[in-house]
């Protein structure tokens, strides 16, 4: 499978807080249509070094895949411990502690199809346009307490957008881990020309219900503006770091 995108659109805004704790790979601006790994992190507020352990997973990650001629689960798997190593690393040294972390929302495109693992609360959306209206195919399941709550149908989604502990995780990629969170992985060959991947922190999420952002999918406008679109509904607005990554699909050729 050759899976053809257009020119890559991304931000990584501090919003509100007083520093940015998010990064994403390929850095801003340096993403092309060459370009088949796509990474957001965001680092867990209220700890120092979040913005570290976020540029490590990320760095650790890139290098690691950049390196490597052949992909699969097993491949990822061990990317994701190097980046784990990569994390204990610097904690060992003193420059983050145990409590340290961040999330994980992963996207790479290869021969077999498209692949995406997330860790915490950062999503993953596979969209896909029609004539009239923008569907999610997929969407990444938080891992988060407001969401086990909603599963056991204690409290409804609405609910969740403000209880007050929307904000805990119940996983993250934090270093000396006694047993390592793992990555939810999805893979998916049912790819059409068209067709959107959306990676966000929770900061996007905090302005952006999933009407609007298929609302905002479904304009007849460049990646590029309803990346903007997004990017300007979120600024001044959301109170957290809001970082994202829009990948728009331009042929797929199945061999």
């Amino acid at each position: 499978m050759q899976i053809e995108i257009q020119q890559p659109y991304s931000f990584c805004e501090t919003g509100k807080r007083s520093n940015n704790e998010d990064s994403i790979f390929p850095e801003q601006e340096t993403a092309n249509k060459q370009d088949q790994l796509f990474i957001v992190c965001d680092g867990l507020g209220g700890y120092e070094g979040g913005e570290i352990a976020s540029s490590v997973v990320c760095k650790s990650l890139s290098s690691f895949l950049s390196k490597t001629k052949f992909f699969d689960k097993n491949i990822f798997q061990q990317a994701l411990d190097a980046a784990y190593d990569e994390l204990d690393k610097i904690c060992d040294s003193g420059l983050i502690d145990n409590r340290s972390g961040t999330t994980l929302a992963l996207l790479y495109l290869y021969e077999k199809g498209v692949f995406m693992a997330h860790i915490g609360d950062s999503r993953i959306y596979h969209l896909r346009k029609y004539r009239d209206k923008t569907e999610i195919l997929y969407q990444s399941e938080d891992h988060s307490f407001v969401n086990d709550l909603v599963k056991m149908g204690m409290i409804t989604p609405q609910n969740a957008l403000t209880h007050p502990k929307r904000n805990l995780i119940t996983k993250a990629m934090q270093p000396n881990q006694e047993q390592r969170d793992e990555a939810e992985i999805h893979e998916t060959q049912d790819i059409g020309k068209e067709d959107y991947f959306f990676l966000c922190t929770d900061g996007v999420l905090e302005q952006l219900n999933d009407e609007k952002l298929c609302s905002i999918f479904n304009l007849d406008v460049s990646l590029k503006r309803k990346g903007e679109i997004i990017r300007e509904t979120c600024q001044n607005r959301s109170k957290d770091n809001f970082s994202a990554y829009l990948i728009a699909v331009e042929d797929v050729e199945k061999k």
